[in-house]
């Protein structure tokens, strides 16, 4: 075959450290253009970032060309290059060490937009910790509770 092709859609989650509540509405959509652009500039596509004060959802399609952990190192150390330049209360911004990558096929898509979408409102009811606990066992994902909160 003399052409590489691929469709490898996921869902990737990561909180601010300790979830502290930095991302705010004042912020959040600068933050986001910023990441797409990021992501785009490394081959990748963005179909939508969503989330709330402390942590945030992508949708991306990766490139056959990066690693999910190029990605998300490069996305993550220049997000948190751009929000700490934005104001002096934020100098001190971090992400949690790691991440959640999820695998969603193509036909479901929509359903995901979706759920990334709806983030503020369903996280009137449920913590991050009991959202993040519900990926990690619907896609089989073995954790120790100890290493995942850092």
């Amino acid at each position: 075959m003399p052409q590489s092709l691929d469709c490898v859609l996921l869902h990737i989650i990561f909180s601010t450290k300790e979830r502290h509540p930095y991302i705010d509405k004042t912020i959040a959509p600068d933050l986001y253009k910023y990441m797409s652009t990021t992501i785009r500039n490394l081959g990748c596509e963005c179909p939508l970032i969503g989330g709330v004060a402390d942590h945030i959802h992508l949708a991306v399609r990766l490139s056959r060309t990066i690693a999910i952990a190029t990605l998300l190192d490069d996305v993550k150390a220049n997000a948190s290059k751009w929000i700490k330049s934005q104001s002096q209360v934020l100098a001190a911004f971090a992400w949690q060490r790691g991440y959640g990558v999820f695998s969603v096929g193509p036909t479901d898509q929509d359903k995901l937009l979706a759920y990334i979408s709806s983030q503020e409102e369903h996280h009137k009811t449920r913590s991050f910790q009991d959202e993040y606990r519900a990926f990690l066992k619907k896609y089989g994902v073995a954790y120790d509770e100890k290493y995942v909160w850092d």
